[in-house]
């Protein structure tokens, strides 16, 4: 009876120790994870990725300056740290080589023609007859054939900001694409509520250009939705500028405004979407521009303008990356500085991110350990688990002794 209780006793003392070297270990990627990932000073979402949705639904050379919208819209959000991987644009690209263009293979957007948006780094998405009503809302909700490539697909989570452009033609409730279809307020929507269930964001940021543009966010419903159009009802969106070369107007008069606005806005600024929403001015957007923020939570002063327009450098610490350890096939694979491996297998994904850490980490800590060179919190960290683990094996010795003693 007491060696069976020293067994017992062995036994809970073991299982406390390795829970404590377990915490420590995971506090201990923790840290070394918050030095590589710092969170951006002064933002309070909790996202880790950024997405764009950038949509031209009009075509033919007179909606020059819709392509231009967009192609603004695309630049921006390029420069501020989204990568193309995490844009999807859509745009019937028939404007930078159309014979009317007498800058073959250029689009601009201000009369003096400083910066053409087209350029030779561009990547189109959906291009001509594919940007359709139908492939928007399927990009949105993820229901997609499984043919169709990565680079076409919002791969969301629901730690992603998503930001969703759109311009083109519109009215009371809908926006047509392509002078063929419309898209109504109530399609939008539903497909973020699909979004919302499907848990494919964190927020969205919706912003439209179109004339009656606000009325095409008076149907959303879904939680952590913010949302700003170009017009009010019965009122028109106007153009900025003509180029007198090009022969038609090269950008709208609100989209005009915003870009001027974010021209001033780098990776790290604190500028927030209230001092966005601020600028908005009749006598220069020539429009009553609108804003619907009742669904979502947070408040515009706190929300960085780079919360949706710009890439985030934030990492998440997962538990399950120290439950699991890497195969002896993903350690070797990893330790050579191969490229990741491709599984099938979604309970393999732990142990094959955790395998560069492990291999990694474990080589230069011990180096760096040797040598003397370790930082003194680290070695703090190292020491308690070495403490921790002497005393599992020390237990461990024990308990194999008293099970001899007792037969």
């Amino acid at each position: 009876m007491l060696c069976r209780n020293y067994h017992i006793f062995f036994v809970l003392l073991f299982i406390l120790n390795f829970f404590d070297t377990s915490t420590s270990a995971q506090e201990a990627v923790a840290k070394d994870v918050g030095k590589l990932f710092p969170k951006h000073a002064g933002s309070a979402s909790a996202h880790t990725s950024n997405w764009a949705v950038l949509v031209c639904a009009s075509r033919y050379w007179f909606n020059y300056r819709h392509m231009a919208n967009a192609l603004g819209m695309y630049r921006t959000v390029k420069r501020l740290g989204i990568p193309d991987s995490n844009i999807i644009l859509m745009l019937a690209d028939d404007v930078a080589c159309n014979a009317r263009n007498k800058f073959p293979g250029c689009v601009y957007a201000n009369r003096g023609r400083h910066l053409d948006l087209y350029g030779d780094n561009i990547e189109v998405d959906y291009r001509g007859y594919e940007v359709t009503v139908e492939n928007f809302l399927r990009v949105l909700t993820g229901r997609m054939d499984p043919s169709v490539p990565r680079s076409k697909r919002l791969l969301t989570d629901d730690r992603s900001n998503i930001f969703v452009y759109m311009t083109g033609h519109g009215g009371n409730e809908f926006l047509k694409f392509q002078d063929n279809e419309e898209i109504s307020a109530f399609d939008i929507a539903d497909a973020f509520a699909q979004m919302c269930q499907k848990k494919r964001y964190n927020e969205i940021f919706f912003m439209i250009d179109t004339c009656q543009a606000n009325t095409m966010y008076t149907k959303f419903y879904s939680p952590n939705i913010l949302a700003t159009g170009s017009s009010e009802i019965h009122e028109n969106s106007y153009s900025h500028e003509n180029d007198n070369d090009i022969g038609v107007a090269v950008i709208d008069s609100y989209t005009h405004h915003v870009l001027q606005f974010m021209e001033g806005i780098n990776k790290t600024s604190q500028k927030s979407m209230q001092d966005l929403f601020d600028t908005y001015d009749f006598e220069k957007i020539h429009s009553h521009a609108g804003v619907r923020a009742d669904l979502f939570d947070r408040p515009l002063q706190d929300t960085l303008v780079t919360d949706f327009f710009g890439g985030v450098s934030q990492a998440e610490v997962l538990s399950a990356l120290l439950d699991y350890p890497p195969s002896a096939e993903a350690f070797s694979h990893y330790s050579e500085g191969a490229a990741p491996l491709e599984s099938e297998n979604a309970s393999d994904v732990p142990a094959l991110l955790a395998a560069p850490y492990i291999a990694q980490s474990a080589a230069v800590k011990f180096r760096e350990a040797v040598a003397g060179g370790m930082d003194p919190g680290d070695r703090d960290i190292n020491i308690g688990q070495i403490r921790a683990w002497g005393s599992i094996i020390v237990i461990l010795l024990l308990a194999g002794w008293v099970g001899v003693r007792g037969t």
